[in-house]
């Protein structure tokens, strides 16, 4: 009996699916013989390369080779384990021990982890999933296909709030989940008519926008860290330079040396937001009286540096010890610089439409969203022209 011969083929029925995708699968040969075994890795025809077997053109190509090859060598294993046992070695007994195996190639965990690495994710939101697929390894160590049903989706969410997350971080696993479940319907993987989120209804509560007062700014910027790590600096200052500038998290860390310009011998700060694409054009001598440059100058001769942080949560936690150090009771988060910018820009007065292009929002709508704020400048307004209205005397 001779050795199997493993291959990677892809879109072998030359049909693509209603995505536009194909599967890339293993080829067993012995014998004259040959069998198909699923990847459960899908790509579109121009990201494989047919003459190397590789994965090409995908954002994630390195790790998916990577992957491929390790389901390839699985797979030898396999054989060689049956040749140690003594088993005769066929491409049905090959089968049988793969979907044996269906902790390592056929669970939902599996699935929901290949995916996860194959889908044309920004890095960020692949690891808030790869987060839900750790909490759900946590719930249950391996999930089957079979054992996604309501009362499963339902334990999973009450696990959740056990652990003492948010109602909203429990929503947001919950999508994730059940992002992952409608992605193994569509291939097939389960039935549509077992479909566990049928019933299941997503629970949130309004969230409340953190932002600082002028007051609690001022602190944080008379914050002195003497004696303390030096890298929390940094993510101090990065917290004031957004607290002036509007950014995301998101857009901070993508800032490059390049994006800080001139117009008319004044500095200017001109990006691509990371999450809606939009241009936005900031002229920092003129927010909160050019403090960002103030930041900016400190770093002069290494702003690459100062634009690379830890990861969101990490900074999240240091935020968290600069509050307590600066006295401010609030929870800060690095969204609630942006919140903060909004927030002190529509109270000093400044019109809802040049918010709106500060923050590269792509509609009003969203801007309007801090309409307590707006209705604070509203009685403002009014107040302070009450006494000039009273004084005029109504046109005949």
């Amino acid at each position: 009996m001779g050795k199997i011969i493993y291959n990677l083929v892809y879109d072998r029925k030359k049909s693509l699916n209603r995505k536009g995708t194909a599967l890339v699968q293993v080829e067993a040969y012995l014998e004259r013989r040959k069998k198909y075994f699923s990847t459960h890795v899908y790509l579109r025809p121009g990201q494989w390369d047919s003459r190397r077997s590789l994965v090409k053109n995908h954002p994630n190509a390195e790790a998916l080779n990577r992957l491929l090859h390790e389901f390839m060598a699985g797979m030898e294993r396999l054989e060689l384990d049956l040749w140690r046992r003594g088993r005769h070695v066929s491409l049905e007994v090959l089968k049988e021990a793969v979907e044996a195996r269906g902790a390592d190639y056929g669970s939902f965990t599996d699935f929901f982890r290949r995916e996860a690495a194959s889908s044309r994710l920004k890095e960020s939101t692949r690891r808030n999933h790869l987060s839900t697929l750790a909490r759900l390894s946590e719930f249950r160590r391996n999930v089957d296909f079979g054992d996604i049903t309501f009362e499963f989706v339902s334990g999973f969410e009450g696990f959740l709030h056990a652990k003492g997350y948010h109602p909203n971080t429990v929503a947001k696993h919950m999508k994730h989940l059940k992002r992952y479940v409608n992605l193994a319907i569509d291939q097939e993987r389960m039935e549509v008519q077992h479909y566990a989120f049928r019933k299941y209804r997503m629970k949130t509560v309004e969230s409340h926008r953190t932002h600082l007062s002028h007051e609690e700014l001022g602190r944080l910027e008379a914050l002195s860290l003497a004696g303390t790590v030096p890298r929390l600096q940094q993510t101090l200052d990065a917290f004031l330079f957004c607290c002036y500038a509007g950014l995301r998290y998101s857009d901070f860390v993508s800032l490059t040396a390049d994006c800080l310009v001139d117009i008319g011998h004044r500095k200017w700060l001109v990006y691509r937001s990371v999450k809606t694409h939009v241009e936005v054009r900031l002229p920092l001598y003129l927010l909160f009286g050019g403090k960002a440059l103030r930041i900016l100058a400190k770093y002069r001769t290494r702003p690459q540096e100062f634009f690379r942080l830890k990861d969101n949560s990490n900074v999240n936690k240091e935020l968290q010890r600069l509050a307590v150090l600066a006295g401010i009771e609030k929870r800060l988060s690095f969204h609630a610089a942006r919140h903060t910018n909004a927030t002190l820009l529509i109270y000093s007065g400044v019109n809802i439409t040049t918010v709106q292009k500060l923050l590269g929002h792509k509609s009003v709508k969203t801007t309007q969203g801090y309409a307590n704020v707006m209705d604070v400048t509203i009685v403002h307004d009014l107040e302070k022209n009450s006494g000039k209205m009273s004084r005029k005397s109504p046109s005949s």
